[in-house]
């Protein structure tokens, strides 16, 4: 089958590795996937394209001038029209909005949309519409968790007949050497070889809950001393984040390392992955964690629930809650054996639930369905 994938892009994060691995996978079954990237001027996703083209993918990109682009549907449909593909698949809303109604404008036989979160933004009256228009015009929605599908249904109107589950999947890796990153981590921050570290990789946006995850942390850090909080990732809190910090006084202890392009060994060398999200589509990076046998201490919010098993694979609170997340942090700090117990656990489950193979089978027999 010819595919054509499109999404708007302004950096490599979990929808657009997500895509990555699916279309790996489709090529992989000698199907033809393309992939096309909105892009706004003055950003050209270097990063994303330099990865597709690493993994092989035919990528191009088109400029979008505006969220309203209305040179874009036609400019789409032009471009559908000369690829002839058998299916258009978009992803994440400016796709799905430009790109959606190209398809149908380019006679497309098959247009299926994936929907990556909960967004709290789609629950504005006028998103809502929207999304319920286009909902009208595919032949199938992806949702990539129950959470996803539940949150369609209920506020964008999705049929729930033409929508199915399809999670995540992480390409199986190597364990990184848990010691060897564990040293090397510390050595470049600064710390004793026996510190206890807390992290995690992410967005610094409000979607993640940061806020709580140092009020969290700053509750329970004069009865571990040797313990430290690494932050990596960049975003429009981190100011905000490292004032924050400061004004906790634990600033010494908060270690903000920017966005990094290998992550693995910083999973690694991590005693806790912290995740206290608001909502979450799914979280790709829990499963970055439990790759590399960390136990995850999290909200109970979302999709999460349905990655980390509580009590087994880590543990889960609700949002906000910050006490809650203190009382987790001291549990596992003080339970070297429970930590790898539960670390163990999430990489087991990641081998037998969150496969890419599981993901691309899904998809094509989607595919395969419809266009059959």
């Amino acid at each position: 089958m010819r595919l054509s994938h499109l999404i708007k892009v302004t950096g490599l994060s979990g929808a657009e590795n997500h895509l990555l691995t699916l279309l790996s996978g489709l090529q992989a079954r000698g199907h033809e996937p393309r992939l096309l990237l909105l892009v706004e001027p003055g950003r050209p996703a270097e990063e994303v394209v330099a990865a597709a083209e690493a993994r092989g993918i035919p990528t191009e990109r088109m400029p979008i001038y505006a969220d309203l682009d209305p040179t874009l549907p036609v400019r789409l449909a032009r471009w559908l029209r000369a690829l002839r593909p058998d299916v258009a698949h978009t992803h994440l809303l400016h796709a799905d909005l430009h790109g959606i109604p190209a398809a149908r404008l380019a006679g497309v036989p098959v247009v299926v949309t994936s929907r990556h979160n909960d967004d709290a933004f789609r629950v504005r009256p006028g998103i809502r519409q929207v999304n319920r228009w286009l909902w009208g015009r595919v032949d199938a929605g992806i949702a990539i968790s129950e959470a996803v599908a539940r949150f369609s249904i209920d506020v964008e109107g999705a049929p729930p007949e033409r929508l199915v589950t399809i999670h995540y999947g992480l390409p199986p890796a190597p364990q990184e050497r848990r010691e060897a990153s564990r040293a090397a981590l510390r050595a470049a921050l600064g710390l004793p070889a026996d510190a206890l570290l807390i992290g995690t990789v992410c967005r610094l946006i409000e979607q993640k809950g940061l806020p709580f995850g140092l009020d969290a942390f700053a509750r329970i850090a004069d009865r571990f001393p040797s313990a430290h909080l690494a932050l990596t990732g960049d975003g429009p809190l981190r100011g905000a984040l490292e004032a924050q910090a400061a004004a906790l006084g634990i600033a010494g202890r908060t270690h903000f390392l920017g966005w990094r392009a290998e992550t693995a060994p910083i999973f690694a060398g991590l005693d806790i992955f912290l995740m206290p999200s608001l909502w979450e589509g799914f979280g790709l990076v829990l499963l970055e964690a439990m790759a590399q046998g960390v136990p995850v201490v999290g909200s109970a919010v979302s999709a999460i629930p349905e990655v980390v098993v509580h009590g087994e694979t880590g543990l889960l609170v609700l949002p906000r809650d910050v006490a809650g997340l203190a009382d987790s942090l001291t549990a596992l700090l003080g339970d070297p054996a429970r930590r790898e117990s539960l670390g163990a656990a999430g990489r087991a489950r990641l081998e037998t639930h969150f496969s890419p193979a599981r993901m691309v089978d899904e998809t094509l027999a989607l595919y395969e369905r419809l266009v059959g």
